[in-house]
């Protein structure tokens, strides 16, 4: 079964930078997307931003420009590197590891990041 840990949440001020990881073990075989979501209080989660199996990345509007997603391969390691934050940004931050197929995708969730943007 995979297992996802999230790191690197925390408190920072608007404009600032922070980098969260998700670190997975037990196969992950076939892994073909891996994204990050968020969520804020009285807020729907939505998804941030995603990269798949060939290094295509998606990103939201809300995010463009300020956050990057990548991955490690060799340490079954996803990133979400955020800068100049803002206090929409805050919420609470999850990976998702997924095998996306037609007929029945399925999905590994971490346990959620608090990441809080305050002056």
């Amino acid at each position: 079964q995979v297992q996802l840990v999230e790191s690197g949440g925390g408190l920072v001020q608007p404009g600032g930078s922070l980098r969260l990881s998700c670190a997975a073990s037990g196969s992950i075989f076939r892994i073909n997307v891996m994204a990050w979501y968020r969520q804020a209080p009285g807020k729907q989660r939505e998804l941030v931003a995603s990269i798949s199996s060939s290094g295509s990345t998606n990103y939201a509007d809300s995010v463009k420009g300020r956050f990057t997603i990548s991955r490690d391969n060799a340490k079954n390691t996803m990133y979400l590197q955020m800068d100049s934050l803002k206090p929409d940004d805050t919420a609470v931050y999850y990976c998702r590891f997924s095998r996306v197929v037609v007929m029945g995708s399925q999905h590994y969730w971490g346990q959620g990041t608090q990441v809080t943007v305050s002056s």
